[in-house]
């Protein structure tokens, strides 16, 4: 067991029963030109992280912790992507249509691929999940399990939306969660602040905030 210093307080981390989870780093929400643009976001401040990502995802590895990568996506045919996510709101685009990095959030399009500095080595989880939590419709918790996983180590995008969701229904199902600060970003500063505040609220009601340096340095 190592400590980690954290918010709202130490975080006791045994590596042996830890993975690192990278939420959704993919081609559409990261780089210009895919779906989080679209819809209007500036993606710099997501594509800024990828280095930080990168770090982190190394030390984990050499540390020999489990790794698993998310990817958002869907089937070509759409049949696991309600209407209601589908139709929601004005974008230029839509899940399913044709742009610049092929069909929006299609599982197998260039779009929907995890970016080039991040991508999984053989052996690490991949999921790819058809709603914000990677939990829902999927098999990340047989995954987990027959690892004997208990803690999460969260990075990825955005904090407020598919990390926050996923790191709510991980501490439902009993683990101990950890977000990774610099690790993680939205499309709006004010939201990741705001949804940071709501993880280590109450004591740590969902979780606890570390930086990566916090992590790297005990773990290296």
């Amino acid at each position: 067991m190592v400590e980690i210093q954290a918010s709202p307080f130490p975080f006791r981390l045994d590596p042996a029963r830890a993975a690192l989870i990278i939420i959704d780093m993919q081609r559409d929400f990261v780089e210009p030109g895919g779906f989080g643009e679209t819809l209007g976001n500036d993606v710099s401040g997501c594509k800024a992280i990828v280095p930080v990502v990168r770090r982190l995802l190394d030390a984990c590895r050499e540390a020999g912790l489990a790794i698993v990568h998310t990817r958002e996506c869907h089937r070509p045919d759409l049949s696991d992507c309600p209407p209601a996510k589908r139709e929601r709101g004005n974008p230029g685009l839509r899940i399913g249509d044709l742009g610049p990095m092929g069909r929006i959030l299609i599982a197998g399009e260039p779009g929907a691929a995890i970016v080039d500095e991040l991508m999984p080595l053989p052996g690490e989880i991949v999921i790819d999940k058809p709603g914000k939590g990677a939990f829902y419709a999927t098999d990340l918790g047989d995954q987990l399990g027959k690892r004997g996983i208990t803690q999460l180590i969260f990075a990825g995008v955005t904090t407020e939306v598919c990390v926050q969701t996923t790191m709510r229904e991980a501490n439902d199902r009993g683990y101990e969660c950890l977000l990774i600060t610099d690790a993680t970003e939205s499309y709006f500063p004010e939201f990741k602040q705001a949804a940071i505040a709501m993880i280590v609220a109450q004591g740590g009601i969902v979780g606890w905030a570390a930086t990566s340096d916090d992590l790297i340095g005990k773990i290296a």
